[in-house]
C-alpha cells in the first residue's frame, strides 16, 4: 500500500513510497516498514526514530522534526497511526457493527453476553476483549483489554474475512485516552459503573471519569448505568441516543422482582411495554447489572425484548466471574477476578446473601498499580467477610511484604481474624486444608488469568489447578 493511501491528507514531505507493514515498535522494522513515533507511559518512541530509518523504514511519522530525512511531521502520532492501521487493513470497521462496554467492573461479562445473545440470535459475532479474542471459533489470546491499534485493526479484518457481522469490545479507559479506538463507530457502547482503579495512570477521578466519556463521542446509542454515582458526569452533553438501566432509580429498562439463588439470579426486565422474566447463571445483584446492561444493548440495536430475554437466560456463566470450582467436598470454592474495591464488595456482597457457614476471603493487590486502594480493599474484605487470607496478586516489580503491608494497614479497624500467608499457592492450600462445612471460600483477584507475575516474568499459576492439587491431599 502507499504512503499516500494509509496518511490520506496528512502533510508530508517524502517520496510516495509502498509500504510494506506498520509499527510503533521500533524492534519490529524493516524495510519497508511505516514506523510511528509513540510517547507511552515508559519511554517515547521518537527516541528511536534514528534507529528505524537506519533499519529501512520507508517513513517515520512524528510530532516534531527528529531529523532523519524520510520523516512526516503530524499533530497526534496516536491518531494518525490508528487512522493509518484502519487504511492499512483495508478500514473493517466500515464493514462491522460494533458494540463498546466501557467500565471498572462488568465490561468481560457483558461483552460475554452480548456475544452469546447475537449468535443465539443467528448473528456470527467477533469479541476482543481481557481474557481473549475470538473470531468464529477461533480463540486468540489477549494481551490487554483493548489491543494495540495494529493488532485491534487486523483482528476486525481477520473477522470482517470470516464474515463476522458485529463485534463486541471491551474498551478500556487507557485505550481510549491513548487513542487505540480512534475513528471507530459505535452502534452501541455502554456503561457499566465507575469506581477507584487506574489512578496510577490517570491521576484522578475526574481524568478517569473523562477517558470513559470518549465513548459517548463515538456511537449512536448510549446505555448508561442509571444507578451508578458517575451516571450524570458520564451523560453530561451526550449528543447520541440515550438508554438508561436501573434496579433502583427511574429508567427506560429496570431489574424487578429479584431473587438471588445459589445458583445464580432471577428478575423481571420491564420497560415501555416491556415485562419479561431472566435467569442467569451467575449469583449476586452485579450479576443482575450485567445482565441488565447486555439486555439494554440488545435492545438498542433494535432485537424484540422477547428474543434477547430468552436468548439471555440461556447465556452461559463466564470463566473467573463468580467461577464456582467443582470440590466434591462440604464446602464450596468460588474464583472471581475482584481486583478493584467494587469488585470485592459485589462478590462478597453476593455470597453474604447465599451463605449458610463462613465467609473466608483470600485476596492480594497487584504490584505497580495504584498503591492508594489496597487499604480500601483490606477494609472492605475485612468487613464482609468471617476470615480473610492475605496473600500475593501479581506483584510484579514491588516487594510482595510490601503490598500486604499496604492492605493490613487498612484491615486493622475491624474485628474479623486474618492469615498472612505471602506465596499464593501456599494461601491456597491453607485455605482448602483449613475449610469447614458450608464454607464459602472466595479466591480474589485472578479470575480468568492462568498466571502470576512476579518480577518481570509471567509464571504459569491456574487456581483451578492448585484448588484439584490441595483437594487430592486432603
Amino acid at each position: 500500500m502507499k504512503l499516500s493511501e494509509l496518511l490520506g491528507g496528512l502533510p508530508y514531505g517524502v517520496h510516495d513510497a509502498e509500504v510494506s507493514s506498520i509499527t510503533n515498535d521500533s524492534r519490529r522494522v524493516e524495510k519497508g516498514t511505516l514506523f510511528f513515533c509513540i510517547r507511552g507511559v515508559n519511554t517515547d518512541g521518537h527516541k528511536y526514530s534514528g534507529s528505524a530509518a537506519a533499519k529501512g523504514a520507508v517513513a517515520v511519522v512524528a510530532d516534531h522534526n527528529v531529523g532523519v530525512d524520510c520523516q512526516i511531521i503530524v499533530p497526534d502520532t496516536r491518531v494518525a497511526y490508528a487512522m493509518a492501521c484502519s487504511a492499512f487493513y483495508g478500514n473493517p470497521k466500515d464493514k462491522l457493527k460494533l458494540i463498546g462496554i466501557t467500565g471498572t467492573n462488568g465490561k468481560t461479562t457483558t461483552a460475554y453476553l452480548i456475544k452469546s445473545m447475537l449468535e443465539s440470535l443467528g448473528k456470527k459475532t467477533g469479541m476482543i476483549g481481557t481474557i481473549c479474542n475470538i473470531i468464529g471459533a477461533q480463540v486468540l489470546p489477549a494481551a490487554n483489554t483493548t489491543p494495540d491499534a495494529a493488532e485491534l485493526h487486523y483482528l476486525l479484518r481477520r473477522m470482517v474475512d470470516a464474515g463476522c457481522e458485529y463485534v463486541v469490545m471491551e474498551v478500556s479507559s487507557h485505550a481510549l485516552d491513548q487513542h487505540r479506538v480512534e475513528g471507530l463507530h459505535y452502534s452501541s457502547a455502554a456503561f457499566t459503573n465507575i469506581t477507584q482503579d487506574h489512578l496510577d495512570y490517570h491521576g484522578t477521578m475526574d481524568n478517569y471519569i473523562s477517558a470513559k466519556r470518549r465513548l459517548f463521542g463515538m456511537t449512536d446509542f448510549a446505555v448508561v448505568n442509571r444507578d451508578d454515582a458517575h451516571y450524570c458526569d458520564m451523560t453530561r452533553d451526550v449528543g447520541c441516543k440515550l438508554l438508561t438501566y436501573s434496579v433502583n432509580a427511574d429508567s427506560d429498562l429496570r431489574a424487578e422482582d429479584i431473587a438471588y439463588l445459589p445458583s445464580g439470579t432471577n428478575f423481571t426486565l420491564t420497560g415501555d411495554g416491556i415485562c419479561e422474566r431472566i435467569t442467569t447463571r451467575t449469583p449476586g445483584k452485579f450479576s443482575v447489572y450485567n445482565a441488565l446492561c447486555a439486555a439494554s444493548c440488545m435492545i438498542s440495536l433494535g432485537f424484540e425484548p422477547e428474543a434477547v430475554c430468552t436468548a439471555l437466560s440461556q447465556a452461559s456463566a463466564v470463566k473467573g466471574r463468580a467461577e464456582v470450582v467443582p470440590t466434591d467436598r462440604d464446602f464450596t470454592v468460588i474464583i472471581d477476578y475482584a481486583h478493584t474495591p467494587d469488585g470485592i464488595e459485589n462478590i462478597l456482597s453476593a455470597m453474604n446473601e447465599i451463605k449458610t457457614g463462613r465467609l473466608v476471603t483470600l485476596f492480594g493487590c497487584g504490584g505497580d498499580r495504584d498503591r492508594t486502594k489496597r487499604p480500601i480493599m483490606g477494609r472492605i474484605a475485612a468487613d464482609m467477610s468471617d476470615y480473610c487470607i492475605v496473600t500475593s496478586d501479581n506483584p510484579r516489580t514491588e516487594q510482595p511484604s510490601a503490598i500486604i503491608e499496604d492492605i493490613v494497614a487498612g484491615m486493622k479497624t475491624a474485628s474479623t481474624p486474618y492469615t498472612v500467608i505471602e506465596n499464593r499457592r501456599e494461601a491456597i492450600f491453607y485455605a482448602v486444608r483449613n475449610a469447614k462445612p458450608n464454607d464459602i471460600i472466595v479466591l480474589a483477584g485472578k479470575g480468568h488469568e492462568t498466571y502470576q507475575i512476579i518480577g518481570t516474568e509471567k509464571n504459569h499459576f491456574d487456581e483451578r489447578e492448585v484448588v484439584a492439587e490441595a483437594l487430592a491431599e486432603l
